[in-house]
C-alpha cells in the first residue's frame, strides 16, 4: 500500500534525479534543480501527466523524503536510493508523509491559526480512537471527541490572574482567547480530508475509517511512545551528549535500549544531527558511542554518515558504519580501513580508554592493534598525527607492567612531544 500510495511521487523524484541538477545538459536554464514552471511543464511532457499532477507528486515526494531540497537545489533522498531494495525505506517515507498530513492539504481560509493548531494537536487522540474502534466511526462522534480534546488543550493553557498585592487568585482561570469561538466542524472536515489524501483513512458518507496502513502507523506511534516511556536509565530528556555520557557505563544491550528510547522521543533528522555533533567533540568515548547510537538509527542516518567521511576525526567510524550498513560482517568491517586509518582509530579508542577506563584495559588494548610488534605500532602511531597521541602513550607507559616496554613507550611519547 505504501509503494502504491507513493508511486507517483517516486516517479517524479526519479525523473528529477535523471533530468535535473547543476552541470547536466538537461538542467534548467538557471542551472538549479528546482521545480520551476518550465520544469513542471517539461516533466509533464516527459511523463505524460498534467503540470498540476506533477506539482502534487513533487510536493508528496518532498514530504516523504524522496527528494531533499537545499536552498535552490534538490537531490534524491536516501529513501529513493533504497526504494527498490528496502521495504522499510518505503514505509518510513510514507510515515513521514503521514506525519506531515497537515501540510499535504492547505487548511481552509478564514480560520484562526490558533484554532488550526488546536485541531492538529488533537488529531492523534482521534486517530487512536479510530484505531481502537477498528471500523467506521461517525463524524458526529469524532466531532464530539475533538471538541472535548480542544477544550482540554485550552484549559491547559489557562493563566490564573492574581489580585494586586495579595498573591491570591483573582478568580477561576479563563480559557485562552485565540480560537476559542472557532467552529470545529469545518476544521475536522479539513483534517479528515487531508489524512485521506495521504492514505491514512477513508472518508465519506458521514464516517471515517482507518486504512490498514493508517492503523499500522498509529500503532507504530503508540509503540514509540511506550518505548520512550520505558527509558531504562532516565536519559530521554537529555541532549545527545549528556545521553551518551549517561550510557557510558551501561552494558551494550542496556545502552541500545536507551538509544532506542531517546530516538523514539524526537524526530530522526534532528536526533542524527545531534549525534554527529556529539561525535565531533573532544571526548573519544562519546565519538564511539555516538556511532553505536547511529547504528540503532540505521538507514535514515546514511546521508549524514556519508557526509562526514572526509572529516579525519570521524572517517574511520563512518567507514565502519557504512560497511556494516552495506552488509559487511562487523568482524570483517575493519578491512575497509587503510593501515593509517586503523592506527588513527586505535589511538582514538585508546584515548577513550585512558580517559574513562582502567589501566588493565589500556594494556589489553595493545592486543587490538593491527601492527605485529610494539615497535612497529609506536612508529606508525607517531606518524599518524592524532592529537591525543602523547597523552595515550604516557598513559600506556604508566599502566604497562613491563619496564622495558614502558620505557620504549615513554621515549616515543617524548619524541612526539618534541617533534622528533
Amino acid at each position: 500500500m505504501a509503494r502504491t500510495g507513493l508511486a507517483g511521487a517516486a516517479r517524479v523524484a526519479r525523473w528529477a534525479d535523471a533530468a535535473l541538477g547543476p552541470g547536466r545538459d538537461s538542467a534548467t536554464t538557471d542551472g538549479k534543480a528546482t521545480l520551476s514552471d518550465a520544469t513542471a511543464e517539461r516533466a509533464a511532457a516527459d511523463l505524460g501527466l498534467s503540470a498540476a499532477q506533477i506539482r502534487a507528486d513533487w510536493d508528496t515526494a518532498r514530504l516523504a523524503g524522496l527528494v531533499e531540497v537545499h536552498g535552490d537545489s534538490a537531490r534524491p533522498g536516501w529513501r529513493l536510493r533504497a526504494w527498490d531494495r528496502d521495504d522499510s525505506a518505503v514505509l518510513r517515507g510514507w510515515v513521514a508523509l503521514f506525519d506531515a498530513w497537515s501540510l499535504a492539504c492547505p487548511e481552509p481560509d478564514g480560520h484562526e491559526p490558533a484554532a488550526v493548531a488546536e485541531v492538529v494537536s488533537a488529531m492523534p487522540q482521534l486517530l487512536s480512537f479510530l484505531q481502537l474502534s477498528a471500523g467506521p466511526v461517525p463524524v458526529e462522534q469524532l466531532l464530539d471527541l475533538l471538541q472535548q480534546r480542544v477544550t482540554e488543550l485550552r484549559t491547559e493553557r489557562c493563566e490564573v490572574s492574581y489580585e494586586p498585592g495579595t498573591g491570591q487568585p483573582a478568580g477561576p482561570p479563563a480559557p485562552a482567547a485565540p480560537g476559542a469561538d472557532a467552529p470545529l466542524a469545518p476544521l475536522l472536515d479539513w483534517a479528515l480530508r487531508a489524512l485521506a489524501s495521504v492514505g491514512a483513512l477513508t472518508y465519506g458518507d458521514g464516517q471515517a475509517t482507518l486504512t490498514p496502513l493508517g492503523s499500522w502507523a498509529v500503532w507504530v506511534k503508540l509503540e514509540q511512545i511506550c518505548v520512550a516511556a520505558q527509558s531504562p536509565a532516565g536519559n530521554i530528556e537529555q541532549s545527545a551528549e549528556d545521553m551518551l555520557r549517561g550510557c557510558a557505563q551501561l552494558r551494550p544491550n542496556a545502552a541500545r535500549a536507551e538509544y532506542r528510547a531517546w530516538l523514539a522521543a524526537r524526530p530522526v533528522g534532528g536526533a542524527v544531527t545531534q549525534l554527529v555533533d556529539a561525535a565531533r567533540g573532544d571526548d573519544a568515548l562519546l565519538r564511539g558511542l555516538a556511532f553505536e547510537a547511529l547504528r540503532v538509527v540505521g538507514a535514515p542516518a546514511e546521508p549524514d554518515v556519508r557526509a562526514v567521511v572526509d572529516e579525519p576525526a570521524l572517517r574511520p567510524y563512518a567507514l565502519l558504519w557504512l560497511a556494516e550498513h552495506d552488509g559487511v560482517d562487523p568482524e570483517d568491517a575493519h578491512e575497509v580501513l587503510t593501515r593509517e586509518e586503523a592506527t588513527w582509530l586505535w589511538v582514538d579508542t585508546a584515548a577513550a580508554v585512558a580517559d574513562h577506563g582502567e589501566a588493565p584495559m589500556l594494556v589489553r588494548h595493545l592486543e587490538s592493534a593491527v601492527q605485529p610488534t610494539v615497535p612497529r605500532l609506536l612508529d606508525e602511531v607517531r606518524a599518524v598525527g592524532h592529537p591525543r597521541t602523547v597523552q595515550v602513550l604516557v598513559a600506556l607507559a604508566a599502566a604497562h607492567p613491563d619496564p622495558a616496554l614502558a620505557k620504549a613507550v615513554r621515549r616515543a611519547a617524548f619524541q612526539v612531544h618534541t617533534g622528533g
